[in-house]
């Protein structure tokens, strides 16, 4: 189908843009690399790109423009606990500047869009069941929910957060929107109807430019067997995308019917881009990602999934198993990836704010003054530095995810690196029994510390578990089950750090404790910048597999190349004096200095 070979060489340039070409080690032997193509040969190859580039290449006018006014951070900023699965997530629009989410046990919560990030308002519990709906009006003054257990729709006022009536169903609902002119509707099939939303009838005259739908391609997700998940229309009412079951992302011309784009983002496609090496995920990230698809793929949340315009209707956001993907349905390429950092999370539901936050000065004056009469941080008056920041676009997507009680926010801020205790998931709701035990045994699994057991005395080391868990999942693996006895520090330079963790000894072997590589997991707080420091060995990036060293000196030029996931608390003067040992030429102490063991604390 027209556009799906476009969305995956599009997928392969965005994974393309992290491959920094000079980010290989700087530690392991490598061998020559291959020798440079001659002069004439490049010359010749750069103008073939060129004038291929001047024929097939779109440009959007203004593109920078409407990019800054996107999210596009890789990780997301913020987020925030209901008691159960977060289901649903509406951001109203047209200055009202309101966030309404949702949960599976019925519950309903207003948030306030501030000038940064969301404040919460209020909580109802607006159903006996989950909720099967949640839509706001065109103007965002009212919202409406829908109830299957209870057979009810509920009406909120947004600017005052209150329910203003409620209406009770003879029959079971299954979605519910403010109409405006037309209506699209799909079926069980796949068939998409066009109606007047006065009568049910036929489209007011003028809303599309067909006369018989055979000679439209409203019948492409009948074709393919699929129904959709979600409908979405651009602010200007000129393209309809549609989120079908099958995972292809369908934009139509509104007017004509016409089928403009289709985006394949089915499992398949994800598999064949990982074998072609295109999608650069190691293969315990893919294999993670990959059953949860399965498992999504099997799951009614499917349903859940939802895509968006952005306000100048150029750009289209949906979820995918990489992440957020935003398309430029211009050019037909990939913008960004929202989220691609986070694998733990795959998310279904989004909604969009652009635009700035009109929240009263006189609002923000009296939260500052009660939060400092209440015991918090001192109240200090608003600048004009202040003021001019509350006029500052924010754009932000709200996103749910699959099987989460917790809804996610991502701006065109990363998390701030000083966030706390607390970080960037906030406790707003109590955890229960199950959640507090999860996190114990991820706690317990992962180790705070380790001690390691050489034949010059012992290494205590500290373990970042929570910045790079899954590094210090692997080396908390590998030393529990006795892979690091008996093994050689094999590499060893004054003056710059001592390398161990390869059971072949010599620098060439080691894998990880799921088999081959896996990727890197830089940290802004975690640096080479003092001695002391546990970091990976790599042979580039994400090839990290058993081995690992310790600085003995700060190493700056290592940082965002290896991962930090240590540092050493005690037994200072036994790395030394593995760092004091003689030496051959290929830097192998002429005693062996070996790991008796590791103990995980």
């Amino acid at each position: 189908m027209a556009g799906k070979r476009q969305l995956e060489e599009a997928a392969e340039a965005d994974a393309d843009k992290g491959d920094d070409s000079d980010s290989s080690s700087s530690e392991d032997d490598f061998g020559p690399r291959p020798a440079a193509a001659p002069a004439a040969e490049k010359a010749e190859a750069a103008a073939v790109t060129v004038q291929q580039a001047k024929k097939k290449k779109r440009v959007l006018q203004h593109e920078k423009e409407y990019l800054r006014n996107l999210p596009c951070a890789a990780m997301y900023e913020r987020s925030y606990m209901h008691r159960d699965t977060v289901t649903h997530a509406v951001l109203t629009p047209c200055g009202t500047d309101f966030l309404v989410t949702a949960s599976a046990d019925g519950h309903v919560k207003f948030w306030r869009k501030m000038p940064e990030g969301v404040e919460f308002v209020k909580h109802y519990r607006a159903h006996l069941g989950a909720i099967v709906a949640l839509a706001a009006s065109a103007d965002g003054a009212r919202v409406l929910t829908a109830g299957a257990a209870d057979r009810a729709l509920k009406f909120f006022d947004v600017a005052g957060f209150d329910m203003t009536s409620m209406r009770a169903l003879e029959y079971t609902p299954g979605c519910a929107a403010w109409p405006l002119g037309t209506v699209v509707s799909a079926d069980a099939r796949g068939g998409l109807e066009y109606w007047g939303a006065e009568d049910c009838g036929a489209p007011p005259k003028g809303a599309v430019a067909f006369s018989y739908k055979v000679e439209t391609d409203l019948y492409a997700l009948a074709k393919a067997g699929t129904q959709p998940c979600h409908i979405a229309l651009s602010p200007d009412g000129a393209s309809m995308a549609v989120l079908a079951r099958d995972k292809v992302v369908r934009v139509f011309d509104f007017r004509r019917g016409k089928l403009r784009r289709a985006f394949d983002e089915s499992l398949k496609v994800f598999e064949r881009a990982h074998e072609d090496g295109r999608l650069k995920l190691d293969a315990h990230d893919f294999g993670r990602r990959r059953a949860t698809e399965r498992e999504l793929e099997a799951s009614p949340a499917l349903d859940l999934q939802r895509c968006a315009f952005d306000e100048s209707g150029h750009f289209l956001l949906y979820p995918t198993l990489l992440g957020v993907k935003v398309v430029n349905l211009e050019t037909n390429r990939l913008a960004a990836v929202l989220g691609r950092a986070e694998s733990g999370e795959r998310f279904l539901g989004i909604s969009l704010f652009q635009g700035v936050a009109k929240v009263d000065t006189q609002f923000l004056l009296a939260r500052d003054k009660q939060r400092g009469a209440s015991g918090g941080a001192a109240a200090k008056p608003m600048t004009s530095e202040d003021l001019m920041k509350a006029q500052v676009p924010d754009p932000t997507l709200c996103c749910t995810a699959f099987n989460r009680k917790r809804f996610y926010l991502f701006s065109r801020r990363e998390p701030a690196p000083d966030e706390g205790a607390e970080g960037r998931d906030v406790f707003n709701e109590k955890p229960t029994a199950d959640d507090v035990g999860m996190e114990m045994e991820a706690a317990a699994a992962l180790g705070r510390e380790a001690i390691l057991r050489t034949t010059l005395g012992d290494v205590r080391v500290k373990l970042f578990g929570e910045e790079c868990p899954r590094t210090v999942e692997n080396f908390c693996g590998h030393a529990r089950s006795g892979y690091y006895d008996n093994v050689v520090f094999h590499r060893v330079i004054k003056g710059f750090m001592v390398q161990t963790g390869d059971p072949l000894g010599d620098g060439t072997g080691g894998e990880s404790i799921w088999g081959g590589e896996f990727e890197d997991e830089f940290h802004r707080d975690l640096r080479h910048d003092r001695p002391f420091t546990v970091s990976m060995a790599n042979a580039g990036p994400t090839t990290n597999g058993s081995q690992f060293f310790i600085t003995t000196v700060p190493t700056p030029w290592l940082d965002n190349k290896h991962t930090v996931f240590g540092r050493v608390t005690a037994g200072m003067e036994v790395v030394q004096a593995i760092e004091n040992a003689k030496v051959d030429k290929l830097d192998r102490p002429h005693t062996e200095i070996k790991i008796l063991s590791v103990e995980v604390v």
